[in-house]
């Protein structure tokens, strides 16, 4: 069977790699997913019909929305006639040239069991933790022993091979493997997003006006840069990122918030042109119904008898965990709380990934053409102020909780996300096909 395969530069010295670890390490828009399916399908010729090629997502809806689709888009292009059994996501050929296709998430590395493969393929593990990249990896190429009664050597490469391919995400796994600790049979292959000729022409300067700056030399360049070091909002500045703007009677309320007892926290926005302005802090409340009842003494009117008179409608962005969680009334959750006072609630089914919702913030503050969207009035603002400045990353890299820095900046977050969120180019290929 004779294989064209149009590839870039960069992805052809990929393709050509002969060590037992090859890597491709790219910015977005680089064609890492098209580079992985048109490896796994020439290694499945190379070990005929016997053979079985493993392709691992980090979560399962990648698996069945992006992964499953875009190999069998690779294997009609290619003339193979192939079923694809979703229940057991294998997909069997019917080529007496080509062998079958695992495919499998790392969400659960305990669940890679059952089966030999003959080579495989690896997509974003570096957007796991480091120790769960660690675990997955070693339950993978534990599994990767298949020696096909079919193989021919027509490559040069070793007989089982493991590739990845991934966005740099800091220093973590994909950096220790084949940067820092490197063995022999680790090679990496780095790739830009202008290496890809066939991107549409407002694509780059697309990411340039959505990322901040210090996330456009990994997502754009495909380099390692330290993403969990020094303050977590590098982009925001007291005096860049302030605003004299103040709350007019009327218009409607955005508020953050943040659930914990004792320390609740709630930040108060407005939305003037589009953008958000931060013009108050509420802090410290006790539990939710003394939250509910501090903001509408902020934004409503107190009667006489002690109800208030809706002056504005409230839209609160709350954390989700508020859904579950009854800090007062044990048949009641925080969030029907919100919802009984008046307020529209704005809650999503789950927290957002917190390195998401850190981006967007911080493009939101800075993007990497310099424009600043979102802002504070500092001097209303003066806790939550310093707490953008201060809040750094622990040792984990993860954000410090231990000085009580995160809970009006989480609070702030939630509705920043919620209504601004920084979409990854392949999380808005899957929101598409969805649809």
């Amino acid at each position: 069977m004779q294989i064209r395969v149009t590839a870039t530069e960069p992805q052809a010295r990929y393709l050509n790699l002969k060590c037992k670890f090859p890597a491709f390490i790219a910015g977005f828009g680089t064609g890492k997913s098209e580079t992985m399916c048109n490896s796994a399908l020439l290694d499945s010729l190379e070990g005929g019909s016997d053979s079985l090629v493993a392709l691992y997502e980090p979560t399962y809806d990648l698996v069945r929305l992006i992964l499953a689709p875009r190999m069998e888009e690779k294997l009609i292009d290619w003339g193979i006639r192939y079923k694809y059994n979703k229940a057991e996501n294998i997909i069997y050929t019917s080529s007496g040239q080509m062998g079958d296709f695992v495919l499998r998430t790392l969400d659960n590395p305990a669940r890679i069991v059952g089966y030999e493969s003959f080579r495989a393929k690896i997509d974003e593990i570096d957007t796991l933790k480091q120790e769960h990249a660690s675990e997955a990896w070693i339950k993978i190429i534990a599994r990767n022993r298949q020696r096909p009664r079919t193989y021919t050597d027509t490559s040069g490469k070793p007989m089982n091979t493991v590739g990845i391919f991934s966005t740099p995400e800091g220093f973590r796994f994909v950096y220790d493997r084949w940067v820092k600790n490197r063995k022999d049979g680790y090679e990496m292959v780095q790739a830009s997003t202008m290496s890809n000729p066939f991107l549409p022409d407002d694509y780059v300067q697309s990411l340039r006006d959505s990322y901040p700056p210090q996330l456009i030399e990994a997502y754009l360049q495909g380099e390692f840069v330290n993403l969990t070091s020094g303050t977590v909002y590098p982009q925001f500045d007291r005096n860049l990122n302030h605003s004299d703007e103040e709350y007019k009677t009327g218009e409607p309320a955005h508020v953050g918030m943040d659930f914990n007892v004792g320390k609740m926290s709630a930040i108060i926005h407005v939305e003037r042109n589009g953008d958000p302005i931060a013009v108050g802090e509420i802090l410290g409340a006790y539990d939710t119904p003394e939250m509910i009842r501090l903001i509408k003494q902020r934004l409503w009117r107190e009667t006489s008898s002690g109800e208030f008179e809706k002056l504005c409608e409230i839209y609160v962005y709350p954390d989700a965990s508020g859904g579950s969680r009854k800090t007062v009334n044990a048949g009641t959750s925080d969030i029907a709380l919100l919802r009984d006072a008046g307020f529209h609630v704005m809650a999503d089914s789950k927290n957002p990934p917190v390195r998401d919702r850190i981006n967007s913030v911080n493009a939101m503050f800075c993007n990497a053409e310099g424009e600043r969207r979102y802002k504070v009035n500092t001097k209303l603002c003066p806790i939550y102020t310093e707490a953008r400045e201060q809040q750094i990353y622990n040792k984990q890299g993860e954000p410090d909780k231990t000085h009580d820095k995160d809970h009006p900046n989480d609070a702030a977050d939630y509705y920043i996300y919620n209504k601004f969120p920084l979409v990854r180019p392949m999380a808005a290929m899957l929101i598409r096909r969805r649809r």
